[in-house]
């Protein structure tokens, strides 16, 4: 009877296969779960408390999906991605692997300067999660011409990708540190990679600017030298940090005008 106590407890933390380890006695493994559900700041205990259910859900949809591991385990992990990820940057599992794997300190200076900006403080205290059931694409889809909206729509259409596309974070044991995580989004070019790693300095995305062009043919990396990488450096010293603009509440805004408040100036490239 107290084993099918602990089965929901621990589906909900992400930890069920180790609770039906036959190699551990189950009652031990019901006080490693409570032990390591329980890895939560004081900050994210509090605002649970007086959050809204929505906040509630949005941390129990992490928790969920919450994989714990040791710090052997994150080495390994974080080497095997990586591998991966270098032979292969269309496996978008494994650089989110590698992402959450190898990001705590980043993710954690993220945090501190989210929670130091107006904005950013909003979104960490309403945890927005962009995806097909909050979103309603179609309604986006028919907004005006260069609003943020219409734009992102095209562009999921353009690239044959949902909202849904993005994988929930499943290796990062902070429950604030994971919604930041999954608020960081998609794989995206290399220079994009520059203007993350920058402002960011997750590793994966540092890793993705330095690493990203080795795959470049002579003709593409010289244009990507002369146009693409002197943009992004000076994008992503000078911009505003993207990390702390409340995009949900934007969708009507127009991009140049977004651009402008961001003080991203559009790349140009000779014909």
């Amino acid at each position: 009877m107290a084993a099918r106590q602990t089965l929901p407890f621990a589906k909900r933390c992400g930890c069920a296969r180790i609770l039906t380890s036959r190699f551990v006695p189950k009652h031990v493994c019901y006080n490693i779960q409570r032990y390591l559900c329980a890895r939560v700041n004081e900050n994210t205990e509090a605002e649970l408390h007086l959050g809204s259910s929505k906040t509630r859900e949005r941390y129990d949809e992490l928790a969920a999906f919450h994989t714990p591991t040791s710090a052997l385990q994150k080495v390994l992990l974080a080497v095997g991605s990586a591998s991966i990820s270098l032979l292969d940057p269309t496996r978008p599992e494994m650089i989110a692997v590698l992402g959450e794997t190898t990001g705590h300190t980043a993710l954690k200076y993220i945090h501190n300067v989210m929670a130091h900006d107006k904005e950013g403080l909003e979104i960490l205290s309403e945890r927005p999660r962009i995806n097909s059931r909050t979103v309603d694409l179609e309604a986006l889809s028919k907004m005006p011409e260069g609003t943020l909206g219409k734009v992102y729509t095209d562009f999921l259409k353009t690239y044959k990708i949902t909202p849904d596309s993005r994988q929930t974070v499943q290796f990062v044991d902070d429950m604030e540190l994971a919604y930041v995580m999954q608020r960081k989004g998609r794989e995206c070019e290399v220079a994009v990679k520059w203007v993350e790693g920058i402002q960011t300095r997750l590793p994966m995305c540092i890793g993705g600017a330095l690493f990203g062009p080795l795959r470049y043919g002579p003709k593409y990396r010289q244009k990507y030298v002369k146009y693409y990488l002197p943009w992004a450096v000076k994008t992503g010293f000078e911009a505003k940090f993207l990390m702390n603009v409340f995009y949900e509440k934007r969708w009507e805004q127009s991009v140049s005008e977004l651009l402008e408040e961001l003080n991203i100036k559009p790349l140009k490239l000779e014909p």
